[in-house]
């Protein structure tokens, strides 16, 4: 681990404590900051959309793995 010395907004560490419900300053700013990480990986998805990098049909995917196909339930009505 790094050690360093950060200025921060003193409100918005007490936010961060308090939502992340971790007992040290250190443990809520390093969970939002894998937070923060996260949220921006996810969000270059959407620069793949379109471009066809993915060749594979959803119904196979939707497959398991024994190779057994899933069916719809149909339900049945009370008339």
């Amino acid at each position: 681990m790094k050690r360093t010395n950060l200025v921060l907004d003193e409100e918005t560490l007490k936010q961060t404590l308090l939502i992340s419900q971790k007992k040290t300053y250190s443990d809520a700013v390093m969970t939002a900051m894998k937070e923060y990480i996260r949220l921006n990986e996810f969000s270059q998805i959407f620069q793949f959309q379109g471009t066809g990098i993915w060749s594979g049909t959803l119904s196979e995917m939707r497959e398991d793995s024994t190779g057994i196909k899933k069916t719809k339930s149909k339900k049945k009505s009370n008339k």
